[in-house]
């Protein structure tokens, strides 16, 4: 596959350092576990962006749990989340009467963390709270409600840690910025 002769030249500037993200992961693993404790979870991955804060998170939460994973699209190669949601990936197993929880990588507009409540929420599981790794509250465009949050951040576009660009920088073992201009 060719790569993206801008993708090649952008070196993003580091935001939210390793030792910070694990960090953060660590208070929020414990936080999960003890508002479920006694419980089981069923632990929802959102792909494709949220799998390397997913599969960070999830052995921190000391607690029973069945994971499961969407697939849901909205940026397509853009910038800015489209508005409109795809699932690509849907869960095949019940969620009725389950103690659920949410991954999401970034809750930038709040339109696809609240197309996946809904879909979710019809699903009658017996409760429903979300996560996510970054949170951008200045660029919501609809009410979102996050039960756990690991950064709030400004309108900075950020990739790393499992967050991409076209594809790009998911590797990243940080949070980082593009300027704008690339």
């Amino acid at each position: 596959m060719p790569t993206s002769k801008l993708t090649d030249t952008i070196t993003p500037k580091i935001l939210i350092p390793e030792v910070k993200i694990h960090a953060r992961l660590a208070e929020l693993g414990a936080e999960i576990a003890h508002d479920y404790r006694g419980k089981e979870i069923t632990a929802i991955c959102v792909l494709k962006g949220s799998f390397v804060f997913y599969s960070d998170l999830i052995r921190k939460i000391d607690l029973p749990m069945t994971c499961e994973f969407l697939g849901v699209s909205s940026y397509g190669n853009r910038m800015v989340s489209s508005g409109e949601v795809k699932v690509t990936l849907d869960i095949n197993e019940p969620l009725e009467g389950r103690n659920v929880i949410v991954f999401e990588d970034i809750v930038d507009t709040g339109l696809t963390l609240n197309y996946i409540t809904n879909l979710i929420r019809a699903r009658q599981p017996a409760s429903l709270k979300t996560c996510s790794l970054l949170n951008k509250p200045g660029s919501h465009k609809v009410p979102v409600h996050l039960d756990y949050t690991g950064f709030e951040i400004g309108n900075e576009f950020v990739v790393g840690y499992g967050v991409d660009y076209s594809g790009k920088f998911r590797g990243l073992p940080y949070i980082g910025y593009i300027e704008h201009g690339h």
